[in-house]
């Protein structure tokens, strides 16, 4: 997946962009609905796909996860950690976050190919079943988490997932070559 948002790019988002949220939410605090966060994200992506098209508007949501999962990866997780560490580190923080539960279904530690599941994602759980993957997103955030880790790009695809009859979202990994 050829990303122009990439970190060696220009880019208006960082993670420091993302501000005091206990300064700024002092009675509200730092937590919303994941039915406010879905009003968003859909909201975005019905404009996306009336302005440019549904391929070029999922293009852009793995492009916005990718760039999100990047900063995450190397803000939040433990990159120098063993493998297996850095595996148990993110399920717990995206647990910790309420982004999902991580499972990580198949590792070939020779290829780095991986198959991972998440449950009680953010994106589509609980949606009505409409045939399709929708977590484009998340293709990209996991994309960016698992190539800030190896060192290699990632090109990540959801075969399983809610929308499309499933009760968990699963991802398929497999690295890029040069």
């Amino acid at each position: 997946m050829e990303n122009v948002f990439a970190p060696d790019s220009h880019s208006n988002f960082s993670w420091d962009k993302l501000g005091d949220i206990t300064k700024g939410r002092p009675h509200l605090g730092p937590e919303v609905p994941v039915k406010v966060y879905r009003i968003f994200e859909y909201a975005v992506y019905d404009v996306l796909c009336h302005e440019l098209g549904q391929e070029k508007a999922q293009q852009i949501l793995r492009a916005a996860g990718y760039k999100a999962g990047w900063e995450f990866a190397h803000n939040v997780l433990e990159l120098t950690a063993d493998f297996d560490s850095f595996l148990s580190d993110t399920a717990a923080k995206l647990l910790n976050l309420q982004i999902g539960v991580l499972r990580v279904e198949k590792m070939n530690r020779e290829t780095g190919e991986f198959t991972v599941t998440v449950a009680e994602d953010l994106d589509c759980s609980g949606l009505q079943a409409s045939g399709e993957e929708v977590c484009n997103y998340d293709e990209g955030f996991l994309s960016a988490v698992f190539e800030s880790y190896t060192g290699n790009k990632y090109d990540v695809r959801e075969i399983d997932c809610w929308a499309s009859g499933d009760k968990v979202c699963r991802f398929v990994g497999v690295p890029q070559k040069s």
